[in-house]
């Protein structure tokens, strides 16, 4: 039996002319394997069978939406896992899913390698590279784009030459990577940082600047994990769904930003995250009402690492497995409801409820009958303050 390579296929260009140029360069069969994470656009079962006649002698399609959203993306929930403060990982969180089904399948088939479709430059590599490497080291990575040479115009070249099912013809305007928590936008004119997005760049999201009434939505959660919409119960992937629609059509989730590859270099980014930023934002102001203040405080730079990690490819490290039950322990009390009013491109929270909330209006009220003990202050600021009074003197004693 000849040796085989899984290769996570998209059914764009590259990896349709990956298969073919796996096949010449390493002399392996090919086993076409894609992920559905929701990212919308064409049929699954087209995909399939474009990965056989491209010359795979199998094709696999798994349908992980379900999966994707509750055991990837609920986690960045509960991380307010933002990149840099504003990007919510959309690319970085399907990595690790895709590459440990690439490990699965490369064992079940006794294939010997698995290879994916990324160029040398970005960050995608690496996250697949690194999470293989964690799931089946005894696998080896191939990338015939990087280590090929597989440019564009050769692939081009190489579908006309094979009369392979590829409509594109010439090289589109953007690269695009979405799934149903966000989509992102590179390349083109956006190359130029100095460029502003124009509209045509959007999908997920309508235009903020057009007049329309503010939508009001409450998002109920269950320990950190949204579970229902307006009274509504959902699971994970439907909130992501809903919240997508409410949310995108207010022009909420949109991103423009430079970010720092784990390359070394810049890169200029378009997001589109509607379901994340609104999810984020009431995520947030629920632990504001059901966390206490030190934990908040140190779960913000936790949360700081987690993203990073994430973003980095190290989705399966031993530091990554670590922070998640730190995480999880912060969510204990993380139950209620948040309202959201969504307007022109914003989500903000205008009410919040819960049975676990720490406020206490009696402590918190400035009228009269309030139970906070104003007295005990001066002396909680002279012991508060004690240290820095000591080393003031010691400092004007030295002058």
């Amino acid at each position: 039996m000849a040796e085989r390579v899984v290769l996570a296929y998209s059914g764009g260009l590259d990896t349709s002319v990956g298969i073919g140029w796996l096949k010449d360069a390493t002399g392996k069969e090919v086993v076409a394997l894609a992920i559905d994470v929701g990212q919308s656009g064409e049929d699954m079962d087209v995909i399939r069978q474009r990965a056989l006649d491209c010359g795979a002698v199998e094709s696999i399609v798994v349908d992980a939406k379900d999966e994707f959203a509750s055991d990837y993306v609920v986690p960045a929930l509960k991380a307010n896992a933002l990149y840099q403060k504003r990007y919510p990982l959309v690319s970085a969180l399907s990595r690790p899913l895709i590459a440990k089904y690439l490990a699965s399948t490369a064992k079940e088939l006794g294939a010997n390698s698995v290879a994916h479709g990324c160029t040398g430059k970005g960050n995608d590599q690496v996250r697949f590279e690194a999470a293989v490497a964690a799931l089946a080291p005894e696998l080896t990575s191939l990338a015939p784009v990087r280590d090929f040479a597989l440019t564009r115009d050769k692939a081009i070249e190489y579908a006309a030459l094979h009369n392979l099912p590829i409509a594109q013809s010439k090289k589109s305007p953007y690269s695009i990577d979405q799934n149903v928590y966000g989509r992102a936008v590179e390349t083109g004119f956006l190359e130029d940082p100095w460029n502003a997005p124009i509209e045509d760049l959007y999908t997920y999201t309508q235009d903020p600047a057009v007049t329309r009434e503010p939508t009001e939505v409450v998002i109920s959660f269950d320990q950190g994990v949204p579970v229902a919409i307006d009274g509504v119960v959902v699971t994970p992937l439907q909130a992501i769904e809903m919240m997508n629609l409410l949310a995108g059509n207010q022009g909420v989730g949109r991103i423009d930003i430079v970010e720092d590859r784990l390359v070394g270099i810049k890169s200029r980014e378009v997001y589109e995250a509607p379901a994340g930023i609104a999810l984020i934002a009431a995520h947030e102001e629920l632990e504001n009402m059901t966390v206490e203040r030190d934990l908040a405080r140190y779960k913000r730079t936790v949360e700081s690492k987690w993203a990073e990690l994430v973003y980095d490819g190290l989705w399966f490290s031993g530091l990554k497995r670590a922070l998640d039950v730190f995480i999880d322990e912060t969510q204990k009390h993380v139950t209620g409801d948040i309202r959201l009013k969504m307007h022109a491109g914003t989500a903000v929270v205008t009410g919040r409820k819960s049975s676990q909330s720490l406020y206490d209006f009696n402590l918190a009220t400035y009228d009269t009958g309030d139970t906070f003990d104003q007295s005990m202050a001066k002396g909680f600021i002279e012991l508060w303050s004690l240290p820095s009074k000591i080393s003031a003197r010691r400092d004007l004693a030295g002058k």
